[in-house]
């Protein structure tokens, strides 16, 4: 699974001023992310307002995410929910070529327990036929899947390869990390983490900033995985204050802030979210200018 090693950008979905996907968007940023060195590119998580996107409009996202990436790089499918049954008629329905994994987020909204995670994971590991990499974020979910689940998840079944961590719970990334099979795949769901956890242990990070920032990005934590860790931290720095405020009114508002200051795509957002203040706008410009991303 070395092709999860390095930096997967969790892919935003650009919209068209009427409110339709922006395929062409969608290409750019493709591209973008891919020549900005990137090894994956993840479509359709949470970044990528899949809440508010018909079945229609998934399959023709990926459609064009598997015909424009044309091999460049590694594809993971988001596919996910709380309701087992639904996830488990997804995952039978979906047209698995080009992709080589599935991204797969904790229930949320309706906080099963620990038992209740697990079944859930294991109904839906039992149809896939890709690999499955778990998704904690309780941040969104409302319930944390406890580094005690994971492990059993982890131990229980083969294809379940990996996590995307994004719990911040550092406890939790130890116990993981420490107890899990060696060839299970630890991955930062936090852009801010990503330099400490690659120093623990962690292959990488799923990232948001990554939409704006490939090179950056992606230049910083292959010298983690290289063990240049001094070396890497002026690039992890450089992005913290940028980070914060892609995060400061909500994701993906404020990265798609920065996709179209950067003439990559538009910032339209489906409700319920809103586009970023003029105020925190002018702030993530400043700090584009300050990274010289903008001539």
């Amino acid at each position: 699974m070395n092709k999860f090693h390095g930096t997967g950008v969790a892919l935003i979905t650009p919209f068209n001023s009427d409110g339709s996907v922006d395929h062409y968007g969608l290409k750019k940023i493709i591209d973008y992310t891919i020549l900005g060195g990137v090894e994956y590119l993840v479509s359709l998580g949470t970044t990528g307002e899949t809440a508010t996107l018909s079945s229609e409009e998934k399959i023709a996202v990926w459609e064009t995410t598997v015909d424009h990436t044309a091999g460049r790089v590694s594809l993971i499918a988001g596919i996910g929910g709380n309701n087992t049954a639904k996830v488990i008629h997804d995952l039978k329905n979906f047209k698995s070529k080009g992709f080589d994994a599935v991204l797969s987020v904790s229930p949320y909204y309706s906080k099963p327990t620990q038992e209740g995670i697990y079944q859930h994971y294991k109904a839906i590991a039992d149809v896939s036929e890709l690999p499955l990499i778990l998704y904690n974020v309780p941040g969104r979910t409302s319930m944390n899947m406890t580094a005690d689940t994971t492990l059993r998840l982890a131990h229980d079944f083969k294809n379940i390869i990996g996590i995307k961590e994004a719990s911040g719970n550092f406890d939790q990334f130890n116990t993981i990390i420490r107890d899990k099979p060696e060839e299970f795949l630890f991955i930062s769901g936090d852009d801010a983490l990503a330099l400490p956890l690659i120093s623990m242990g962690a292959v990488g990070v799923i990232s948001v900033i990554g939409n704006a920032l490939p090179g950056i990005l992606s230049t910083m934590v292959r010298m983690c995985l290289d063990g240049k860790f001094i070396e890497a931290q002026p690039l992890h720095f450089s992005v913290v204050e940028i980070t914060n405020l892609f995060f400061a009114e909500g994701n993906p508002g404020g990265v798609k802030s920065a996709l179209k200051l950067l003439d990559i795509c538009g910032d339209h957002l489906r409700l319920p979210l809103v586009n970023v203040s003029p105020e925190t706008k002018e702030l993530i410009e400043a700090e584009i200018h300050k990274l010289n991303l903008i001539q």
